[in-house]
């Protein structure tokens, strides 16, 4: 019996995955993958009502019950809002969730987005994927290696511009109509955000 193909869709904060890359992880679910989100920051800072824990605690709910939507496996994330590095100590905690998960497929952010923690969530989600495969390379927590291939796509960016507002052309796209109710229903999950 061979095991299920795995994909993850990393984003940056609640909401991201909903907006830039659900279509195709919900297509992917329809095919039979074992589906895995993570936001790697908690939201803390999206709200001009909450605090900033009260912020996290709401967002989460939230991320975790847009997850459900999508019939997905959701992992809490690891920082803060505006918290996101592209630093040794974040790259050994986004390893350890990919050695976790084993995805054949990482769904991430594009690397030139309007948003520097889009585009560190990005990077740590690419060279996340590329570590997983050495042993030597201690994660936090310590995870063991995995040497299956990986493949990365990204997502196009919010106005499919950068942050210099050049146009970010696709090399192809996904037509996501037929999960579009679904995709809407994930998103409408977001509520908090309907006042931000």
């Amino acid at each position: 019996m061979s095991e299920k193909t795995v994909v993850l869709a990393i984003g940056a904060h609640p909401d991201d995955i909903e907006f830039m890359m659900s279509g195709t992880l919900l297509l992917l679910k329809r095919a039979g993958l074992d589906t895995h989100v993570c936001n790697l920051a908690n939201g803390c800072y999206g709200s001009q009502v909450y605090s900033k824990d009260e912020a996290a605690r709401v967002r989460s709910v939230e991320a975790q019950d847009a997850a459900r939507v999508a019939g997905a496996v959701w992992h809490p994330p690891l920082f803060d809002d505006i918290g996101i590095f592209y630093d040794a100590a974040s790259l050994a905690k986004v390893t350890a969730v990919v050695r976790r998960v084993r995805p054949d497929i990482v769904l991430t952010l594009s690397r030139y987005d309007y948003m520097e923690d889009h585009e560190y969530a990005a990077r740590l989600a690419c060279s996340a994927a590329f570590n997983r495969c050495m042993p030597s390379y201690v994660t936090d927590p310590p995870e063991p290696s995995y040497n299956k291939p990986v493949a990365v796509y990204h997502s196009l960016p919010h106005s499919l511009m950068d942050m210099q507002r050049d146009p970010v052309e696709p090399e192809f796209v996904v037509d996501i109509t037929e999960v579009m109710n679904q995709k809407r229903e994930m998103l409408a999950r977001h509520v908090s955000q309907k006042e931000w």
